[in-house]
């Protein structure tokens, strides 16, 4: 199978202990989790394009954080097409909430632990965004090595 690169830039957004995942409905199949993010668009920065596609997807308004990865990623996208998601993948800051930018009708924000969502998350690189994210907090309150 040929795959094309695809430049795409994800996010790890945190509010209050939780994550933000995209909940993806698709008919007669199970949903899917992913990260908020998509495309590069040609000129786009990878801030830019990880403020747009977060807020297409769930209408929130975010600021790109610190880089916390970077992975290739094949993948054969919904329509069929093969892809090699070329990922950045960074944290973000939520800042608001504009409904009426959201306009990916089939996508759901929801918000879950961390635990969770590393076992909601359907792609490996975007689990591993997740655990450099956790392994980014330091160890948990009232551990002692």
């Amino acid at each position: 199978m040929k795959y094309r690169d695809r430049p795409a830039v994800f996010a790890v957004v945190e509010r209050r202990g939780q994550l933000a995942l995209i909940c993806v409905s698709r008919e007669n199949l199970p949903p899917i989790y992913d990260l908020p993010g998509g495309a590069i668009e040609p000129g786009e920065s990878d801030a830019r394009a990880l403020a747009r596609e977060v807020v297409e997807e769930t209408g929130l308004i975010v600021t790109a954080g610190d880089e916390l990865a970077r992975a290739d990623h094949y993948m054969v996208k919904a329509d069929g097409e093969p892809v090699n998601n070329r990922c950045v993948l960074m944290t973000a800051t939520a800042e608001g909430y504009d409904p009426a930018s959201k306009v990916e009708d089939d996508h759901k924000l929801i918000w879950v632990s961390p635990d969770e969502a590393l076992r909601l998350i359907r792609l490996d690189s975007q689990a591993w965004a997740i655990a450099c994210w956790i392994r980014r907090q330091g160890p948990p309150a009232g551990y002692e090595a």
